[in-house]
Parts: C-alpha cells; structure tokens; sequence
C-alpha cells in the first residue's frame, strides 16, 4: 500500500492509551485493516461523535475533527457523527457526579451550530453528517435488555468516576451505564472499522465498543484514543468553566496571542493534536528545539501562526502574527480596537465590567490592585474612582479599549 508507514504514523500521532500493549495492539490492528481495506479496494469507514451539549466549541473539541481530517486527506470515508440522542443523558467518562439532562430542544438547538463548526476542520466534501437519533431512537426494551445483556455491573465500576462516586457513597444512576450501550451501538450501525475519541473515550470505545461489536457479529473496531489538549495554562484540560480555553469562534489576533500564551512544555501537545502537521514534522521541529538549533519562542510562533491558519487562513495568521509582535514585542498597540463612548459618573471599574474587560466586580478589583491596568501606558491603582479620561485602556497584556469623551 502507498505511504502505509507514513499513514500509521501519522494516523496514530497523539493516540494515548495508558498502555504500551493496548498502544501496541491498536497500532498493529490498523496496520492490518489498512493493508485488508486495500485489497477490498475500498477506504476505511471512520467515525466520531460529538454530543451537542453546548454550542460553544473551543480548539480542544477539534482535537478528534483534526484526526478525521488526517484520515480524509488519506482518502478515508469519515463520518460525523452529532449524538443528538446519547446528548439526552450526556457522557459520565469524565464525569465525577450526575450531568444535567438536556431537553430535545436544547439538543436540537445545540446541533444546528455543529456542522457548521465543524467544516471549519473537515472537508465538507468528504464528510458524511449522520445523527444517532435516526436509530437509537428506534431501540426498544427488548432490544436494550438483548443489548445490555452483554455487560456486567463489575465492569462499569471499573471506571475511575464510577468507582470515585462509589466509594463516597454518591448515586450512580442506571441510566448512565445505558451511555456505553448507546455509543457502542453506534460503531455497530455505522459498520465502523475506526472510531476516535479522547482518552476519556477509553472504556467506551475500547471495552465496550469492540465488546459489542463482536458480540453482534461484526469486526470490532479500532479505538484511536487522543491525547486531551491542555489549556492555556498548561496544566488541565481546556475548559470555559475553568477559563483556560481558546474558543473556536473567536478572531485571528485573540487565537494567536493566546496559543502564544501558551507555556513552552506544553507545546508538543499542541504540535500533535491541534495542528495539520505530519508526525515527521512534529518529529522535526521537537528534535530542533531540544537540540537548541530552534528557539522556544520562534516555534511557539510557527505553532500560533499554523493553528490560526487552520482556522482563518494564511493572510490573517500573517496579519495576527504582526499584530502580536507589534504589541507584545515592540511595546505597541494595536491599530484596531473597540472604542468606548465615557458617561460621567463613571468609575474604572466601571468601564471595565461595561466592555467585559473582566468577568466580576471582584476580578477587576484584583487586576487593579496588581498593577495590570494602563491608560496611555500609566497604571491605573484606584478601580472605584472616577474615570480619568480618553484614553487607550489597556488590561492584562491582551486586551486593549479606545475610550473616547
């Protein structure tokens, strides 16, 4: 098969498994599947779920549609897959307690945004939209009892979130175990010879997938589990809730400056699950900058102009690029930014919480009392005082206001 080598490894950049075998063992099936699609003279069926629980969508929700793409560009049938029926009791994997369920409607309303955001990764082309309410909906008990006669309760409470709600005593409800259930019918209906998830993803597609899928009469098949995307702190997983998040919908200059906010250990994640990028060219630039021949800096900014390519294109990743350097390295401003109109009466911190500058009263208390507010390049120190003028207001490092009078 052509590029056999260089599509295995790309193909399973930025799989995690918790498991050098299980690794091992995926990495060889696929290699297997790769050589046995092609002499069927036909792709590999590859598919991935999204459950529209919210419709704002951060690059760490790409991380699996960058993996589809990969696959698409190999030539690939993907399928993606909108969970607008698995979204009514919401995945538990990553879950210590109970989510809230979603009505229809929310589900509905959610999913409209989803294909949308996700041709911003895949190719509209190539990309097959399917919703697992066109036969998930369809199961009745009999079918569920037939289905859930596979799986032992044993087998749930291996689950670290399972086992943690547990031992604390907290409820864990029968109808989050008929997830997994749901899921792993989904791989069976869909014929799937692939099926990518994060590492969260691991027990239902691995475990309970191939389970399923063999018991059922059909080749299990094979899990590429991804690395989870660290915020921009570095540390955990992107996430609003926890305000580490670069959001999909966002603009050229915010996406740059913020992957370049991002702390240098953290890069080689990024490289592996968020950019367009072979393994040999993540190989490459990781061996330069160990080596010292690249500096961290220049490839944190070969990274941020990539992954805001991905998302805007060239000519506004360049545009970002020179915005960022004209501000954060020459110690300029940008040349275009919101303009505020000043009312009298009002104080700094005012303005601040009018232009969602900060979040709360309380935190931009604090960035005041730390010293991250400018006006013209003075600190401001007094955030319940008066206003002091036109301006160009500056907060933190990224965040600029023209206030007018």
């Amino acid at each position: 098969m052509k590029h056999l080598d260089e599509q295995v490894a790309t193909l399973m950049q930025g799989t995690e498994y918790g498991d050098k075998e299980l690794h091992a063992a995926m990495e060889k099936e696929l290699r297997e599947r790769l050589i046995e699609a092609d002499k069927e003279g036909r792709p590999l069926r590859v598919y991935c779920g999204f459950d529209p629980r919210t419709a704002d969508l951060h690059i760490g929700h790409t991380v699996p549609m960058r993996k589809l793409r990969q696959f698409q560009e190999f030539g690939h049938e993907v399928t993606f897959l909108i969970g607008t029926y698995t979204s009514l009791i919401g995945d538990p994997s990553d879950k210590d307690q109970l989510r809230p369920q979603l009505t229809s409607e929310e589900v509905e309303d959610n999913a409209r945004t989803y294909a949308d955001q996700a041709m911003r990764v895949l190719d509209p082309d190539q990309t097959i939209i399917k919703y697992n309410a066109e036969w998930l909906s369809k199961l009745n008990f009999g079918d569920l009892i037939h289905l859930g006669s596979n799986f032992t309760i044993q087998q749930f409470l291996t689950r670290d979130n399972f086992r943690k709600r547990w031992d604390n005593g907290d409820a864990i409800y029968l109808h989050e175990t008929f997830y997994s259930v749901m899921q792993s019918y989904d791989a069976y209906t869909l014929k799937a010879d692939v099926q990518i998830g994060g590492t969260d993803q691991l027990f239902n597609i691995v475990t309970a997938g191939r389970k399923l899928m063999t018991a059922l009469g059909a080749k299990p098949n094979i899990g590429i589990i991804m690395g989870i995307l660290p915020g921009t702190d570095g540390e955990v997983k992107m996430s609003k809730s926890l305000g580490n998040h670069i959001p999909l919908n966002s603009t050229p200059e915010d996406m740059f400056g913020k992957v370049m906010s991002v702390p240098d250990a953290a890069m080689p994640d990024y490289m592996r699950l968020v950019t367009r990028w072979q393994a040999s060219q993540v190989a490459d630039m990781i061996q330069k900058i160990d080596s010292g021949e690249l500096h961290p800096r220049d490839a944190k900014m070969q990274i941020a102009s990539e992954i805001t390519a991905a998302y805007y294109g060239d000519k506004e990743a360049e545009e970002a690029q020179q915005a960022f350097v004209k501000v954060f390295q020459k110690g300029g401003v940008p040349d275009d930014m919101p303009e505020y109109k000043l009312a009298g009466g009002e104080s700094l911190l005012d303005v601040l919480v009018a232009n969602k500058l900060v979040n709360s009263n309380s935190e931009g208390k604090r960035i005041v009392k730390q010293n991250g507010v400018r006006l013209d390049g003075e600190t401001l120190s007094d955030a319940l005082g008066p206003f002091p003028g036109a301006g160009v207001l500056q907060v933190g490092k990224r965040k600029f206001l023209r206030v007018v009078e």
